[in-house]
């Protein structure tokens, strides 16, 4: 069989992570219009007959602001040096700019064998599609594919594409695995993408989870604890909303999503936490498994 790993990259906000769970079948990843969504290199795993291939959704490369966005462009980095193969994900609704250049760049430098796929086809007309592709055909990359990852039209081609460039080895996983993501990762991820999509301005990326337990208790319902950090006492209160409404509603989603993972029932106690400037402090950084 051919196997191997292969990185999905690209600018941010470009479908990375929608790509990855379309691929893989299920959510792997969690996902939000907000730009660097994706924190940590999350693999998702494809097993077809003849063929397994390892997902690893990176951060959106950008140009860095933190300590944290540092961190995260040394991620994507480590990831392509380790690629069997590259998945480089374009934005159909949006022209090549210079951050997709810059990656093209990266990766025509590293020679790893490289699937262009144009995403959001399901947003862009066609004229647009047929331009992006040409221009990024200039590239000269492996193959080039458009999709539409939200509603997973047309990922066959992508794997097909893969599996050309893949070399011959054995499966990385047992059949029907779809992620090696602790599960303690996981339902860290699914509470912060609930929190996502109620925070505005910078507190997004202000905001990491932190799942401390998880024990499962006597009468089948299984206790998740964690810690949701915040950098200043002001956006502990907006975490919190007004009567406590956003930690209950976004607790309430991230219980329901969880429970359908599982298969049980959950209680999931959520504590807000400050700790100040957290995302310029390398230590605190890597305390808080980012």
């Amino acid at each position: 069989m051919r196997s191997g790993f292969v990185s999905v990259v690209g600018r941010p906000n470009v479908g990375k992570s929608t790509l990855v769970n379309a691929l893989v079948g299920t959510k792997v990843a969690i996902t939000s219009p907000r730009p660097q969504t994706t924190r940590n290199t999350v693999r998702g795993i494809v097993t077809v007959p003849g063929m397994q291939v390892v997902l690893v959704d990176t951060p959106g490369l950008h140009r860095p602001r933190t300590a944290l966005g540092e961190r995260l462009n040394r991620l994507v980095e480590g990831s392509l040096a380790e690629a069997d193969a590259v998945l480089f994900v374009l934005d159909a609704t949006q022209e090549i700019g210079p951050g997709d250049r810059l990656i093209a760049g990266r990766l025509a430098e590293a020679g790893t064998p490289t699937v262009v796929v144009s995403n959001k086809t399901d947003l862009a007309g066609a004229d647009r599609i047929t331009l992006q592709l040409a221009e990024a055909g200039e590239w000269d990359f492996a193959a080039y594919v458009p999709a539409s990852a939200l509603l997973a039209e047309n990922t066959a081609p992508i794997l097909a594409e893969l599996e050309a460039l893949l070399p011959e080895g054995p499966a990385f996983f047992p059949e029907g695995t779809p992620t090696d993501q602790p599960e303690e990762l996981l339902f860290a991820e699914l509470v912060r993408e609930k929190f996502l999509s109620r925070l505005r301005d910078e507190l997004p990326h202000s905001l990491a989870v932190v799942v401390d337990d998880v024990e499962e208790q006597d009468h089948g319902v299984v206790r998740i604890s964690a810690r949701l950090v915040v950098e200043r006492d002001s956006q502990k209160g907006i975490v919190i909303g007004k009567g406590g409404a956003v930690l209950r509603d976004a607790g309430a989603e991230a219980r329901r999503e969880i429970e359908a993972l599982l298969g049980a029932r959950v209680f999931l106690d959520l504590r807000v936490k400050v700790e100040k400037d957290w995302q310029q402090r390398p230590g605190m950084i890597e305390r808080l498994g980012l």
